[in-house]
């Protein structure tokens, strides 16, 4: 077992202020695999210090200089990527063959392509009269969750560096160690000390701590809704910049003359990818009550392959089991019918769940409403294109959906009537230069792309 004892700041790994620590447990065994700092206040501050006084020389390093890191970065992550992948799988549980795709392979895409960004990015313009200036925002306190935990670290971290802030990270305390690793290849790409800068610790303490410091200029949270409410509020009370990824209750719209097979395969691994633990999964699946018995059978039969401890890897932690069950359980109370899986649990270790897909689901039920955040399916029945727009905007999350139709104008038509922030066209790919980000309760702002570089900067404008 590792025990980590520093925490990475001002350019060094330096031991934090106080003795206590925070246990990582592989969700796959229950065994404790390391143990890591549990940041205090007194180690924010002082990575907020280092940030700062750290800003004035990265916001002045030319868009260029700050793209050679950015891609040095990139091909310190890709050298590293087998190591990645192991810890990822280590500390999330995660499938092996899923962490070396999605978990190492996407971040290393994603802080490439800021390198090309921060090269060709126009961080000054003309306007009529005026020269329009888009400046770094300042200290970015970047506070990410443990489902996609250096994903979002990138997606925070390399952005906020293409613009020319610093960055003070604080990652899930979960799972903490790819973020150590992150760390050491920032370190190892010989990004000016204090650039960026790691605090382990639990989110009331070390989180609170980063959203409401002053020395900090923009909080940028993944998370949940409810913890995002919460930052907020606090970011709110020193009128500072906030960027919010929050939750979602996405729909995966099939139209009747969709290929259905098809829909409903690529519908189910959306939503079993990473044992449910994604925000954007489609775990609403709509379906023409014409079509409705035969899309459940295909979807039971698709999800009957995902078996726990194979294709499908634990849930993160006890806590987050023991919150799926009970979702579990009150969608049987509420009249829904599991057609696989169900609250039972596998036996022996792990945090495992059975993949479970609902029929007979009503649009105001608990798991038709409320994010689960684990391998769970619902199946709902519509009338008609009007009555299929209604369900789909009808919860208070709009994250990410899916349209399939027979052709692409028609699922397009369709896609534009919803209020959610990304939609797959006909099992359209992931487009990591495309932004991503909500609308209602799913969030503020965008991540990825040049939309998401615009987030980490201010503008000025200088009229003559």
């Amino acid at each position: 077992m590792q025990h980590h004892e520093a925490m990475y700041i001002d350019g060094r790994w330096r031991p934090a202020a106080g003795s206590d620590t925070i246990e990582v447990v592989n969700p796959a065994d229950e065994q404790v695999i390391a143990t890591v700092p549990a940041g205090s206040a007194e180690d924010v501050d002082a990575a907020v210090r280092a940030a700062r006084a750290a800003l004035p020389g990265w916001a002045a390093t030319p868009p260029a200089a700050r793209a050679e890191r950015l891609a040095a970065l990139r091909d310190q992550l890709a050298a590293r990527a087998e190591e990645i992948a192991q810890t990822v799988t280590a500390e999330l549980g995660a499938p092996l063959a899923f962490s070396r795709t999605v978990h190492a392979g996407a971040p290393i895409a994603v802080c490439g392509s800021y390198a090309e960004i921060a090269r060709e990015y126009a961080f000054e313009e003309t306007l009529g009269n005026s020269t329009v200036l888009h400046e770094p925002v300042g200290v970015v306190g970047a506070i990410t969750p443990w489902n996609y935990p250096l994903h979002q670290i990138v997606a925070k971290a390399a952005p906020a560096l293409a613009a020319g802030c610093t960055v003070v990270l604080k990652p899930a305390e979960d799972t903490p160690l790819v973020a150590r690793l992150f760390a050491e290849c920032v370190e190892a790409v010989g990004i000016p000390a204090g650039v960026v800068n790691l605090v382990t610790g639990l989110g009331p303490v070390a989180g609170r701590a980063l959203a409401e410091h002053d020395g900090v200029d923009m909080v940028s949270f993944t998370g949940s809704t409810a913890v995002g409410r919460t930052i907020g509020a606090l970011a709110g009370g020193a009128v500072k910049r906030v960027a919010l990824e929050l939750g979602g209750k996405s729909a995966n719209v099939i139209l009747p003359d969709a290929d259905l097979g098809r829909a409903v395969a690529v519908g189910v691994a959306n939503v079993m990818a990473n044992s449910g633990q994604t925000c954007s999964a489609w775990t609403r699946m709509l379906v023409h009550r014409d079509q409705y018995d035969e899309a459940v059978a295909l979807a039971a039969a698709a999800t009957a392959k995902y078996v726990p401890g194979e294709r499908l890897g634990p849930l993160v932690s006890a806590r987050q089991r023991d919150r799926v069950v009970g979702y579990l359980e009150r969608g049987v109370a509420e009249g829904a019918r599991p057609v696989v899986g169900g609250p039972r649990t596998p036996e022996g270790p792990g945090f495992y769940v059975h993949p479970t897909v609902f029929a007979d689901v009503t649009p105001e039920m608990t798991i038709a409403q409320e994010e689960i955040f684990g391998p769970v399916l619902t199946v709902l029945r519509y009338e008609d294109e009007d009555d299929a727009v209604r369900i789909a905007n009808g919860t208070v999350y709009g994250l990410a959906g899916a349209v399939w139709a027979g052709d692409d104008a028609r699922a397009v038509a369709f896609a534009r009537r919803l209020e959610t922030g990304q939609v797959d066209i006909n099992g359209g790919r992931f487009n990591p230069l495309a932004p991503f980000g909500g609308y209602k309760q799913s969030g503020i702002g965008r991540e990825l792309g040049p939309h998401g570089l615009t987030e980490y900067l201010q503008t000025k404008s200088l009229q003559f």
